[in-house]
């Protein structure tokens, strides 16, 4: 998933000539064809910017602009400057496309998953605990990962093909990490010896400025100190600060200057052959994020 990020990184200024796509918030699917930006560099070429700043090529550069499951990163009220940069950026009749969690989506299965496991089937009751995670937690976690990485990490998951169907490969990926951690068995580290533990702890004090900074902030704030780790995490980009369905982005997009906007699949787009990008869908043909709800629009070409 791509994350927002509260400073500042490097910008980039040179305009793009031949290459025509641009993809935000790439995170590390991106085509070495297009142009590629995230908050931090993911890979060869990929260039490194905070998008809450703009986005960084003169105006009418691109013939399609790009993001997945980067918009709701953003507030309510830092979405419309972020679109509109995407519209700046756009030549006339320049497309772009955007992926989003499905909020409706994900309301109408949590609405099944309360129904069904409310008269007594044990399957649902699985699936509506996943559901009302799906729905909550990555607005509301203030931890990485939260509720629903403990969930993947589990020994037993008992609807492990409903949460994938629903999520896709990157939430079977975590699920294989957290069995990957459970059945490893680390080794015994070495004893550390006392002068050594010493005399790291002697270097941190005195030549660690972060460190230092952080001990003062604990001293000074008590226990206050946890609120300010909560807001660092919460600023730090992994939330959710916003969610979408087809008539609220539709809406939006609008109010922005775009017009044909049209709710699409993963695999159909006004680009055509859109799926040899493979970035909606895998090589195999299968969706990347099937919560997810795929919207278009233009942008006048008057």
């Amino acid at each position: 998933m791509a994350q927002l990020q509260a400073t500042p990184q490097s910008s980039a200024s040179t305009s793009p000539t031949a290459k025509c796509y641009l993809n935000l918030g790439c995170g590390y699917r991106y085509r070495a064809d297009w142009v590629n930006m995230d908050f931090t560099p993911t890979g060869e070429g990929v260039i490194a910017h905070n998008l809450t700043q703009g986005i960084p090529f003169p105006a009418a550069s691109f013939d399609l602009v790009y993001h997945s499951h980067v918009l709701e990163h953003f507030s309510k009220a830092g979405a419309v400057p972020f679109l509109q940069e995407c519209y700046r950026v756009l030549r006339p009749g320049g497309i772009l496309r955007v992926v989003v969690p499905d909020l409706e989506q994900i309301a109408r299965m949590y609405l099944k998953a309360l129904e069904d496991a409310s008269t007594g089937s044990a399957t649902w009751a699985h699936h509506y605990e996943w559901m009302l995670l799906e729905l909550l937690d990555q607005t509301v976690r203030n931890r990485p990962g939260g509720d629903m990485l403990a969930y993947l990490y589990r020994s037993q998951i008992p609807n492990s093909e409903f949460v994938i169907e629903r999520c896709g490969v990157e939430i079977k990926n975590l699920m294989e990490v957290g069995a990957t951690l459970r059945t490893t068995i680390p080794g015994q580290p070495a004893p550390i010896h006392p002068l050594k533990r010493w005399a790291a702890q002697i270097y941190r004090v005195l030549f660690d400025q972060e460190y230092r900074r952080e001990r003062q902030l604990r001293r000074l704030l008590g226990e206050e100190y946890h609120a300010l780790e909560i807001g660092r995490f919460r600023l730090g980009g992994e939330v959710h600060q916003w969610m979408y369905d087809r008539y609220s982005l539709g809406q939006l997009l609008q109010s922005c200057g775009f017009q044909n906007v049209i709710q699409r699949t993963a695999t159909d787009s006004y680009l055509e052959d859109w799926n040899r990008f493979d970035l909606d869908t895998e090589p195999d043909g299968s969706i990347y994020k099937p919560d997810s709800l795929f919207m278009e629009a233009v942008k006048p070409a008057v």
